[in-house]
């Protein structure tokens, strides 16, 4: 049987220095506005009636709602996301 002792060693200093060093030069920001935002796609007031009166129409226990309204959050959040 292999012994995995090595695994639990602690990291050599140089290399937690290095990659302490490393990070700093990271470009990307943790700032929410610098995050890229999704397209929210527009859909004329027609083709919002008819997706309504379709899910209207379905049962309650359609998977479809369920993800229907998953996206609904999506475009929300995606909406703020361009907001911001």
């Amino acid at each position: 049987m292999t012994s995995n002792a090595a695994c639990w060693r602690r990291p050599a200093p140089a290399l937690v220095i290095a990659t302490i060093s490393l990070t700093a030069c990271a470009t990307g920001g943790s700032d929410p506005a610098s995050a890229v935002c999704p397209p929210v796609v527009a859909y004329d007031q027609p083709v919002q009636e008819r997706a309504a009166a379709e899910l209207e129409a379905m049962p309650e226990d359609a998977v479809l709602v369920g993800m229907m309204a998953d996206y609904a959050v999506m475009r929300a959040q995606a909406r703020v996301c361009e907001a911001g």
